[in-house]
């Protein structure tokens, strides 16, 4: 995180008074550094130190709220740079104290603590509010889980997957989201939408592990949950928030930014707390250009590292090494169907995928599975990219974050593809 330069860095100074936070997006092909000089703030619940420099990449949408006041510059080209003072973080922390006041009732108690899903449209600033409260609970000494339901980005592990994680320690203000050892689930899509019956499967999944831990650990069931959503709220992502509610045995929905949502959850989930919180001024609209570079930096960070840290390797596997399957075959009618059979089981069938060229830049998920039949049951290793395909020698040229052999023979491919580059 600290920033080392040859050459000076010319910076902007500003004072922040009470309750205000500073927000900016870097610019393309630039960072920006800032340091905090006198007084105290937060990144989305993280508190900044004064004896580091924070670096942040282009891209980033950064705000830096101030409880009482604080002194910092910063350096390097940015979009949008404004201090204000319209912002919900009174609401967010008032929020995380009615939390806190549940938690302690479940110490007491010997009962659970609260179970917390975040839902809201697209861009509404729902995985923003999930860090600030899982930061916020972190800092007085909490644990809860978290689980990333939201396929289009991936804040657990990449986009394409479902996850869950138990961060040990407040949440870097910059850099990824969290890599402490998820239990991730493949999905292979953007949308919830391309296979609701497969996605509504690994939510359930992952609420199982979810209940397992807590059973296992008493802790782990005061500190209760964070869920973020996708920002699909209609048709069939509708119907996935209101499985998820119920997988989870979620007691606190939040809704973000929009009214219609509030009310249809509050009438379909009459045992559930909904509460309405406004987004922050600062969560702006995203282009899907946007969100195609965000995911290839997701993906990228993933081999690579955050700032290329990490160096990949190069492994060759014969085709007799691997089996490729992907998760989900056209839906026949009722006609066509073999006796017995209901149309939705389709939706979850393995279909063996053929070795070929157009494999090539494809990511694919490497299973934990000990035989076919357990592959959608079981959760994944990690992941791979094809580079080269030779059909001659029936090898396959991976990359792959850990040298050879794969941890095993079972991978699964989607839709997402990554083009390698350093």
């Amino acid at each position: 995180m600290a920033q080392s330069s040859e050459e000076p860095l010319e910076f902007r100074e500003y004072v922040l008074g009470k309750e205000s936070e500073l927000r900016f997006e870097v610019e393309t092909n630039e960072t920006v550094v800032l340091h905090i000089t006198n007084g105290k703030a937060e990144i989305y619940g993280a508190e900044l130190l004064q004896t580091i420099e924070y670096k942040f990449e282009a891209g980033s949408k950064i705000a830096v709220f101030t409880w009482h006041g604080c002194k910092l510059k910063i350096a390097g080209k940015t979009e949008g740079e404004y201090v204000s003072k319209d912002t919900p973080m009174v609401m967010y922390v008032n929020t995380h104290a009615v939390l806190e006041q549940m938690r302690n009732a479940a110490e007491e108690n010997g009962s659970r603590g609260p179970k917390v899903m975040i839902c809201g449209p697209t861009d509404s600033g729902k995985t923003t509010l999930c860090r600030i409260l899982l930061n916020y609970a972190l800092r007085v000494g909490q644990r809860p889980t978290f689980v990333d339901l939201d396929v289009g980005q991936g804040t657990v592990s990449i986009p394409g997957t479902l996850g869950a994680v138990v961060p040990e320690k407040p949440l870097d203000p910059v850099g990824a989201f969290i890599n402490e050892n998820p239990v991730v689930y493949h999905f292979g899509h953007v949308s919830p939408e391309a296979n609701a019956k497969y996605y509504d499967h690994n939510i359930s999944l992952l609420a199982t592990v979810f209940h397992l831990r807590c059973s296992k650990s008493r802790r782990a069931d005061i500190g209760g949950l964070f869920i973020n959503t996708c920002g699909f709220v209609k048709g069939v992502g509708y119907n996935s928030l209101l499985h998820a509610a119920k997988e989870f045995q979620v007691d606190v929905v939040v809704v973000l930014e929009q009214e219609r949502l509030y009310n249809e959850l509050k009438k379909a989930l009459p045992k559930i707390k909904v509460v309405l919180l406004p987004k922050s001024g600062g969560v702006v609209e995203r282009s899907s250009a946007y969100r195609k570079e965000s995911r290839d930096k997701r993906v990228h960070e993933y081999f690579f590292g955050y700032q290329n840290a990490l160096n990949p390797h190069r492994l060759e596997v014969s085709f007799e090494e691997i089996e490729i399957f992907k998760v989900g075959a056209p839906v026949l009618s009722n006609s066509c169907l073999p006796f017995d059979a209901e149309p939705e089981e389709y939706e979850k069938k393995l279909v063996p995928v053929k070795v070929g060229p157009e494999l090539v830049n494809k990511l694919l998920a490497v299973n934990h599975a000990e035989c076919e039949m357990d592959i959608i049951e079981t959760n994944l290793a990690g992941f791979v990219v094809v580079q080269e395909v030779d059909l001659e020698m029936e090898t396959l040229s991976l990359l792959s974050p850990k040298p050879y052999p794969l941890p095993n023979s079972y991978l699964l491919m989607g839709d997402l593809a990554f083009m390698v580059q350093q």
